[in-house]
Parts: structure tokens; C-alpha cells; sequence
């Protein structure tokens, strides 16, 4: 696996792929990694998870005072507050990315799993072939070189959750893809149902008792919903999903803030500014602009 084929890869994911969320969990991917020659670097820590993987070469991983041997397909993982160094006298050829779940915007199930891989024993894994995580990590790798692609954020979102699931399970010791009762469950049905009905009619109010009346529950019912797999309140969760495709609309269209505010349905003009530039830290007018001028630019709320 040449590395160098995948750098513009790793420019598309830093600039896209700042935060994933699905399934509960809400993760900051605060940097993405590719590496073809790295040698070594001082004692450090971060507040954050680190996991690396290694394409080709040898060299040694320093984690809390224990040394451990890296080689071809090796992946390690160093945890939140941990002073961890990497050597190398020849170079590794190295993927790596930092992440870390926004607690505020995620499930109980997705805090408990965090909390285990912070006292994961186990922190370098060797295997003789590619393994699930890295097969994952080269396909997220050759998608971000793809920019043509009309859906190419949601697969890049798609696979990146993917991944950091799969790094998760990696070194989670009782966490498997058998072991269905530490997972946390997909979607219920009616959560599905809520999401696509408010999807489909963003223009409207959106009341809450509105649309659990469409699916025939009460409101208390589909406000626990929420609360308890997405780990937000319903009304949250209806102005993220306003904001979401106000920013599209803004990206990939011509129409007015007016027409705007009232496709995803804001009250007025005033209202939707006000929101949108408290949750995106800059005006839609501005974040328009931006975008325009530069193609890179993205924004992520708050």
C-alpha cells in the first residue's frame, strides 16, 4: 500500500470528516493521518484517543513506561492522559487518527463503552493478514480521493463511523461484534419513522405532539425516544436537522435566506439568522460566502 497515493485522501478527510454521528454517539475526529515515513517523536499525552496503524516497517511504542514492538500490521491505541511515544530508526509507514465522543451529544450506552476503552489492558494488536479495521481504513482512504462522488460526505461519514467502531471493538475486550447486549441496539423503528417523517417536512412547525400523533404514541413516549437512543431532545434534534439543510441549501443553491428560512422551517428570516449563526458561529450570509470562495471550507455546530 503506497501511502503517497492517499495523501490528498487524508487533506479530504480533515477537511470533511471533523465529526461523525451516528447510532447514539456523536464523535470529534480532531485529526486525520497518513504517514509514509515516520521516525520519532517526544514522550507526549493527549486528552484524546490516538490509534495508529501500521502499513510497513519496524519500530518500538513507549506506553506508561512499557515498550512494546511495532511491525507490519500492527495497530495501537494510546488513551486519554497517557504518555506514549513512537520510535523508529528506519521509518514506519503509519495511518492514524484522533478522536473523541462529545459526551453531550450522545448516548449512556456510548459514554460506558468510552469509559471501558479508557482502561483498555490490551493496546497493541499484531496480525499476519489485514485485518477488518485496516481493510475499513484503506477503503475510507480511497473514497476521500474521490470528490466527484455526488454522495461522497455521507460515505465518507458512513465509513468513518464504521471504522472508529471497529477500532472500538478491536480493543474493547467484551466488546464484539457476538456480544450484542454491550452494543448499542439500532435504531428502534419508531425512532426511524419520527426521523424520516421530520426529514420529509422540515418546512412545517414540527410539533412535537403533532408528530407523535402521525405515529399514533403519545408525546412523553416520543420524547423518551429521543432523550434515550439519540441523546437529545426532540426539539434539538428537529433545529439540528433545520440547520443541517439550511447549510446544504446554502452550499448548493441559489435561493434567498428567505426562501431558505422558510424551506426549513424557521418563522422569519431574523429567526433563522439568529439560530444559524448561534449554532454555526458565523451568519448564513457569511458561511455562504465562504463556502463559495473556498471549496474547503466546513463548518460543524457547536
Amino acid at each position: 500500500m503506497d501511502l503517497n497515493k492517499y495523501l490528498s485522501g487524508k487533506t479530504a478527510l480533515n477537511n470533511y470528516i471533523q465529526q461523525v454521528k451516528q447510532n447514539g454517539a456523536s464523535f470529534q475526529t480532531h485529526y486525520w493521518g497518513v504517514m509514509p515515513k515516520h521516525y520519532n517523536n517526544d514522550l507526549h499525552k493527549h486528552s484524546f484517543f490516538e490509534v495508529c496503524y501500521v502499513v510497513e516497517g519496524e519500530g518500538t511504542y513507549i506506553d506508561n513506561n512499557c515498550t512494546y514492538s511495532l511491525q507490519k500490521n500492527t495497530l495501537f491505541i494510546s488513551r486519554p492522559e497517557v504518555l506514549h511515544q513512537i520510535k523508529s530508526e528506519k521509518g514506519l509507514s503509519l495511518l492514524y487518527v484522533a478522536f473523541q465522543l462529545i459526551e453531550s451529544e450522545s448516548n449512556e450506552s456510548w459514554i460506558r463503552i468510552m469509559e471501558r476503552a479508557k482502561q483498555c489492558t490490551e493496546i497493541i494488536l499484531h496480525d499476519k493478514f489485514e485485518t477488518e479495521t485496516a481493510l475499513l481504513w484503506k477503503a475510507l482512504l480511497i473514497q476521500a480521493t474521490k470528490r466527484g462522488n455526488v454522495l461522497f460526505e455521507e460515505i465518507l461519514s458512513n465509513i468513518a463511523y464504521s471504522l472508529i467502531v471497529s477500532i472500538l471493538q478491536d480493543f474493547v475486550a467484551d466488546l464484539n461484534k457476538s456480544d450484542h447486549k454491550n452494543v448499542p441496539e439500532q435504531y428502534s423503528v419508531l425512532l426511524t419513522q419520527a426521523q424520516l417523517y421530520i426529514n420529509d417536512n422540515l418546512s412545517n412547525p414540527l410539533k412535537l405532539t403533532e408528530v407523535a400523533k402521525h405515529l399514533h404514541i403519545s408525546s412523553r413516549h416520543l420524547s423518551r425516544i429521543f432523550v434515550s437512543e439519540l441523546g437529545v431532545s426532540f426539539s434539538k434534534y428537529v433545529q439540528d436537522e433545520r440547520i443541517k439543510k439550511a447549510t446544504i441549501l446554502l452550499k448548493k443553491t441559489d435561493l434567498s435566506l428567505k426562501e431558505i428560512s422558510e424551506e426549513t422551517g424557521f418563522m422569519s428570516v431574523h429567526y433563522f439568522t439568529r439560530v444559524f449563526t448561534s449554532t454555526m458561529q458565523t451568519s448564513p450570509g457569511r458561511f455562504r460566502s465562504l463556502f463559495v470562495d473556498r471549496k474547503t471550507t466546513t463548518y460543524a455546530s457547536k
